[in-house]
């Protein structure tokens, strides 16, 4: 947490003149068709760097009795489409997680619940936000640090309603472990949307705010 708030403050005592205007994902979350919280996701662009702080929320409740509860923050900054710094915390019910990595060198090193590892010093997480992330063969993920082989489907074209308009939109789909996620994008690249399977077979899906 410490080195969190170091690297914010850091990066917020820039001058203005050095942060550009970011952009903005603001998700509703359902778990099938109950909705049970928010994801955001907001990105500031900076002098030749980028940083991505998301924040989510969930709660599950049955006849008032809270069954389910998530709560994770994490920041990143990037330069280009290369991961330099993560910080991340998560409740999980009630189960902690935390990952924490760094560029040293040419390699990143990352630590987090999952363990420990040294990847490339251009690696990725599953970063939704920047299509890039499709390129990739192996992804962080940021709940515990795992790294995993990911496959991605090639992109369909469908119809997706978006804020309560129908628009074209492109669905990849996305493997990792046993991870199964859709993802939909704008035909200019924009996130749009996520699906993918929770326990029990339910499904978990994004709407944009």
């Amino acid at each position: 947490m410490f080195k969190k708030i170091v690297l914010l403050i850091a990066l917020l005592s820039l001058p203005a003149s050095v942060i550009a205007a970011g952009q903005e994902w603001r998700f509703q979350v359902y778990l099938d068709d109950k909705k049970i919280g928010t994801h955001d996701f907001i990105l500031q662009e900076l002098d030749n760097q980028r940083l991505l702080q998301s924040e989510a929320n969930f709660e599950y409740r049955l006849m008032f009795v809270k069954l389910y509860g998530y709560e994770h923050e994490n920041t990143e900054i990037w330069a280009g489409d290369c991961l330099r710094e993560i910080e991340s915390t998560t409740d999980a019910n009630g189960k902690p997680y935390k990952v924490s990595g760094s560029l040293q060198g040419d390699r990143f090193v990352l630590t987090g619940t999952a363990g420990e590892a040294e990847l490339p010093s251009c690696s990725m997480s599953f970063a939704y936000w920047n299509p890039a992330f499709l390129q990739q063969e192996q992804l962080i993920n940021v709940q515990n640090g795992e790294v995993l082989d990911i496959e991605v489907s090639e992109p369909e074209r469908v119809q997706l309603e978006v804020r309560g308009v129908m628009q074209p939109a492109l669905r990849y789909q996305l493997g990792a472990g046993e991870m199964k996620i859709e993802l939909w994008y704008s035909e200019n690249n924009e996130w749009l949307a996520l699906e993918t399977e929770a326990k029990g077979g339910r499904r978990l899906r994004y709407e944009l705010l």
